[in-house]
């Protein structure tokens, strides 16, 4: 099925997409995305849809309904997302064994950089999200916790031709740092469905205001996942961003400033995850073309001394010192 999947052509993308009784016109553009396949197809009529179609064995049928069950209700309370269409009651589809899903195109410009007033608009908007988020359990997707982040990522890189001998032991011992800070924290802060990767690329600004995209990740976790990632500065300038943010998400959801503090443990356990997810997509061969510097001596010497800087941020912001330090994370976007 893997096979079929990295094989995927425009006759099948456009086959899927005229099954669902849309009106094709033949033009079709492959859209940048790692994970999936995504395709922006031109409708008679001149309307634009966007396909995804998932990669094999990440997301069950169940799991994908669920982000889309999210999506829907979102649309219902009038927050700004992109829902997929609804086709007889049913949002999942399948072809040769590949599910996918199709979207209207939206319209809009990733920000570069956020003003204040801005981040508070964000933050009402955010805070809407996760009340809905709030209102329903997902029981096919993933939660936010250590096993997922950190001990079966850590398993994935030893286990394969990834972690070298020399770093292994001091990337391990480092994770299990921040899992450890982690946990501290997160086993009191209340967790429901966010988006997961809340980022300013899944963030979309036009004439008719801001949209939430891509909700693939989506998971249960701490509502700071998602504030963390939409500002993520870890300089005096970022704390008060987020302080700004949170002015307007309090406006619709309580938020504790004590949960703050699983920013920097937030951000380590990222580092670890998204290191085995090339680990695990590296068969894949538009990762190794677009990741070249991934799984070399030089990529695991940094990586592990950054990992260990980074717990040693984390044990500190869980203990309430200050974390410190440097201008934008340069790690802020990792998948």
């Amino acid at each position: 099925m893997n096979e079929l999947f990295l094989a995927l052509g425009p006759d099948q993308v456009l086959t899927a997409v005229e099954a669902l009784g849309l009106e094709t016109t033949g033009h079709i553009l492959p859209l940048h995305c790692y994970e999936n396949r995504v395709y922006d197809l031109k409708l008679e009529g001149n309307e634009h849809v966007v396909a995804k179609f998932y990669r094999p064995a990440r997301w069950s049928r169940e799991a994908i309904r669920e982000e889309h069950q999210f999506l829907l209700e979102l649309q219902e309370a009038e927050v700004p997302v992109c829902a997929p269409l609804v086709v007889d009651g049913e949002t999942v589809f399948e072809v040769d064994e590949i599910l996918y899903a199709v979207w209207p195109r939206t319209g809009g410009r990733n920000p570069a950089e956020l003003d204040d007033d801005q981040l508070r608009v964000l933050g009402r908007l955010l805070a809407r999200i996760h009340n809905v988020g709030a209102m329903h359990d997902a029981p096919h997707r993933p939660k936010l916790d250590r096993d997922r982040y950190i001990r079966q990522p850590v398993k994935i890189l030893q286990s394969g031709p990834f972690l070298p001998p020399q770093w292994s032991g001091r990337y391990a011992a480092a994770a299990k740092r921040l899992g450890d800070a982690f946990e501290a924290v997160a086993k009191d802060v209340p967790r429901h469905r966010i988006h997961g990767d809340c980022h300013l690329g899944n963030l979309l600004h036009g004439r008719d205001g801001w949209f939430f995209l891509d909700f693939d990740d989506m998971l249960e976790g701490p509502a700071v996942q998602d504030l963390w990632m939409l500002v993520p500065e870890r300089s005096a300038e970022g704390e008060r961003q987020r302080e700004v943010f949170l002015e307007g998400y309090r406006q619709f959801r309580d938020f504790e400033s004590k949960w703050l503090r699983l920013v920097e443990p937030l951000r380590g356990l990222r580092y670890v995850y998204y290191a085995s997810w090339l680990a695990r997509r590296w068969h894949d061969p538009a990762f190794p073309n677009s990741f070249p510097h991934f799984n070399t001596e030089a990529y695991w010497e940094r990586e592990t001394i950054d990992l260990e800087g980074q717990a040693t941020r984390a044990e500190r912001a869980v203990s309430g010192l200050e974390a410190s330090l440097g201008a934008q994370d340069p790690w802020a976007g990792r998948h």
